[in-house]
């Protein structure tokens, strides 16, 4: 069934007022996620903190079970987090590694995970390889495969990178993976809200995810997917009462499940707006969203490679809803400034997030407009007009 625009731009008050295309970074909420949060955070000045919390615990509960749908996983397998890149790094750094083992990454890598890869192979010696691409631009599965012997210990791709536009083929990676019994940690920050995604089919041992994205949550929450088989080879990088009980004067005994990924502290008024912000993409259904994110991404990207001047800067054979390009002799950060002068959102990916790739690809600052499907084909039409015109003073 397709996705009742009226609808969903009357649940988000804000898109009447901006033009918002900056859904890779921030997307805007729906009014079910706001409420969600403002009613937890009145209950804790009613009742206090503690109180609200002890109330909530069946929503709270709830959250690991719609999570678990959104991505075809079990509900012990969801961990709760502050954001992705708590949930990506308590993944890797809980990755038992050593001298002489092997990791496998992308080109397209996002710069947080790679400024890790760097610190823990300084720590332990490891060797970092970069999968080869495609001519088209995603990883080239057949190269991966190739690269595989019995060193390599772990396999760590972003699934949509930063910017770029793909999509990379994180099933047939997971094949790879599976055959061979390597760790396969999937960074789905800019897929998860997106597209369909089932860590069943794609193979994934481990798979971060945040809010703020696709998703419309709440900044500052993230979720982390650990497929139970592999659970007892991880142990987190930090523990507190929560992830493991102390049971005895020198021991301690981790959880059983991926809660164990976890502390003790939370923000519980962006744990329920996350809940609430799952429960709404399911409510749409992800395969209808995707359907409506590539139609109103074609169309940018179409508009956009005609106006002169600039240039779609996108790969990969599988594209999704971020469009990325340049301006011949425009600042990207002073144009997205003018837009937003405007009232049109859109952001800036700098070289430094995605280095191997810029410097493989020679690329610059790149705007970077992200749509969802809240968005009108009315919308990419004056985003079009907007940047044809400051193409052409």
């Amino acid at each position: 069934m397709a996705i009742d625009i009226a609808r969903a731009r009357r649940d988000t008050p804000a898109a009447v007022n901006i033009l918002h295309f900056n859904n890779a970074g921030a997307a805007l909420p729906p009014q079910q996620v706001v409420a969600a949060q403002i009613a937890h955070l009145q209950r804790e000045a009613e009742i206090g903190g503690y109180e609200a919390a002890h109330e909530a615990k069946d929503r709270v509960g709830n959250i690991y079970r719609s999570i678990a749908r959104l991505i075809s996983a079990g509900g012990d397998e969801i961990a709760l987090v502050e954001n992705a890149t708590v949930a990506w790094d308590m993944a890797f750094y809980a990755i038992p590694l050593q001298r002489g083992d092997r990791i496998l990454t992308a080109e397209a890598e996002y710069s947080s995970n790679y400024i890790a890869f760097l610190q823990r192979q300084r720590q332990t010696g490891f060797a970092i390889e970069v999968i080869p691409n495609t001519p088209t631009g995603e990883i080239d599965v057949e190269a991966l495969a190739r690269m595989i012997d019995g060193r390599v210990k772990l396999i760590a791709v972003t699934h949509v990178p930063t910017n770029g536009g793909l999509v990379n083929p994180a099933t047939e990676i997971g094949r790879i993976a599976r055959q061979h019994g390597i760790i396969y940690l999937l960074d789905a920050c800019q897929s998860v809200g997106q597209m369909p995604i089932d860590v069943q089919e794609i193979g994934c041992d481990l798979l971060s995810a945040t809010g703020r994205k696709y998703l419309r949550g709440p900044r500052g929450s993230g979720f982390l997917y650990v497929n139970r088989t592999i659970l007892d080879r991880l142990e987190p990088p930090f523990l507190d009462n929560h992830a493991a009980n102390w049971i005895a004067a020198d021991k301690y005994e981790l959880r059983p499940d991926a809660r164990r990924f976890e502390n003790w502290e939370n923000n519980y008024a962006a744990l329920l707006g996350l809940g609430a912000s799952v429960d709404y993409a399911l409510g749409w259904g992800l395969a209808e969203i995707a359907e409506r994110i590539d139609g109103l991404a074609a169309a940018l990207r179409a508009r956009l490679a005609a106006i002169s001047g600039v240039t779609v800067t996108d790969i990969g054979r599988r594209k999704c809803g971020i469009i990325s390009f340049i301006m011949a002799g425009k600042s990207s950060t002073e144009i997205a400034a003018t837009l937003r002068q405007r009232g049109i959102n859109c952001s800036v990916s700098s070289p430094a997030s995605t280095l191997l790739d810029a410097m493989a690809r020679r690329l610059p600052d790149v705007l970077r407009a992200s749509v969802h499907y809240y968005n009108t084909e009315d919308e990419v039409e004056r985003y079009a007009a907007a940047i044809a015109e400051l193409a052409r003073t």
